[in-house]
């Protein structure tokens, strides 16, 4: 079955290499060392003592403490991070500089899986959530070389699709030396799709263990004197394609009860920010970017968060967050940053990449999920209009977040046990 798994991404891999180019066209950095995903380095890359694989912003986000962690342990430790997009890359970068080293992911086939092993040679590897490359575990575990998989998810619906192909998905998550699932019905359905349940624990979301820099506060004040102290703000937060336009709307409603609310918009894609921005000037919304460095008086009504890392700034600044990919079908994301802050969250009916937290989270009166944008401006007009009642909610759950630290220290003891 891998075989065919290998001939099938072998003949579709022109078309992948098209989709990057018109990934390129959208967004130039996607053709900044492009060959490194074909396993082909200008410079190659240095040995490494652990290989981490994160796709994107939100996976180098969760091992931020991780890397952290290892560094301070081990300060000569050597680690190589891949990312499959160049935003990815970027905040590796800004968070840790050259102290990591960072290279695009290989695609999935023998030939540049070895490739790039040859030249990394690593100890461990440790793959972020939903990371099952199938050759890539194979190589791996024919050249001696362990691999966790790290706060590891998986949905109802993934769970279905890889039980299509039942021996070869079994096969596949056997050579996994640990799951480290976030959640126990997480756990679950990796067994019940044949991985090793004595391999399998329950370690919980590393993202609980986000520490936030000691500056944020002081920032995100300067940042609201800014906007306007006395003006109701709300994020919406890692928005995607099909969701600015009602957020738009919940915004024109709530300028008609606070006229001065700004909508702080973050967009989680880059090279969407100027197709955002042109959608805010469509709807005759006043529009500041962040890029540009201007002020917001009140007469604003959309601040566009078009940077990048900024998010839990911007986060700390409001009284009210959305979290998006949420309104329509991409799953959601990360609801702990803003629940850590102690802002009140609100996520929508697609959350099934955050399915677990969201329920804990909710249940715990520290979230509210809403059915709809319609649902969102209802809910938001009544936050923003009652203090109270988003300090009881936000404080419930940054209290949640807190109790459910400790991931971070049983998957380092997965670590070391594999070291």
């Amino acid at each position: 079955m891998r075989y065919l798994y290998s001939l099938l991404l072998s003949l579709l891999l022109p078309l992948v290499l098209l989709r990057l180019l018109w990934r390129g066209y959208r967004n130039p950095a996607y053709l900044q060392r492009w060959p490194e995903r074909l396993g082909v380095w200008r410079a190659s890359p240095r040995p490494a003592d652990l290989w981490i694989h994160a796709v994107s912003v939100g996976e180098v986000q969760a091992m931020q403490p991780l890397i952290r962690e290892l560094l301070g342990r081990e300060p000569a430790l050597a680690l190589i991070v891949t990312t499959t997009t160049p935003t990815g890359a970027r905040r590796l970068h800004d968070l840790f500089g050259d102290r990591v080293q960072h290279a695009f992911t290989p695609y999935d086939l023998p030939v540049i899986v070895r490739r790039f092993l040859q030249r990394v040679e690593p100890r461990l590897a440790l793959v972020v959530e939903t990371e099952i490359w199938p050759n890539m575990l194979a190589v791996c575990a024919a050249r001696g070389v362990p691999v966790i998989l790290a706060n590891a998810r998986l949905s109802p619906r993934s769970a279905r699709g890889y039980a299509r192909v039942g021996d070869f998905t079994a096969r596949t998550l056997q050579h996994f030396a640990w799951i480290a699932a976030q959640s126990q019905p997480d756990a679950e359905r990796f067994i019940q799709l044949g991985a090793d349940a004595r391999r399998v624990q329950v370690t919980g979301s590393i993202k609980f263990d986000v520490r936030l820099p000691a500056s944020l506060r002081d920032r995100a004040e300067a940042m609201r004197r800014a906007w306007g102290m006395n003006r109701p703000v709300w994020v919406a937060a890692s928005t995607h394609e099909g969701e600015e336009e009602p957020l738009l709307a919940v915004q024109r409603r709530l300028r008609a009860v606070f006229p001065e609310v700004l909508l702080v918009l973050v967009p989680r894609h880059p090279e969407r920010f100027d197709r955002v921005a042109a959608s805010v000037r469509r709807a005759g919304q006043a529009l500041v970017r962040r890029s540009q460095g201007r002020g917001c008086d009140a007469t604003c009504s959309v601040y566009l968060g078009d940077s990048m890392g900024e998010l839990p700034l911007f986060l700390a600044a409001a009284d009210a967050a959305f979290i998006g990919g949420s309104l329509v079908p991409v799953g959601g994301h990360n609801l702990l940053e803003a629940a850590a802050l102690a802002v009140p969250v609100a996520i929508g009916p697609y959350c099934f990449n955050v399915a677990e937290i969201t329920r804990l989270l909710v249940a715990e009166e520290g979230a509210v999920q809403i059915a709809d944008a319609d649902a969102l401006g209802r809910l938001l007009e009544a936050w923003l209009g009652d203090a109270t009642e988003r300090a009881r909610i936000g404080e419930q759950g940054a209290a949640f977040v807190e109790r459910n630290r400790g991931a971070l220290q049983r998957l380092l003891a997965l670590l070391d046990a594999e070291r």
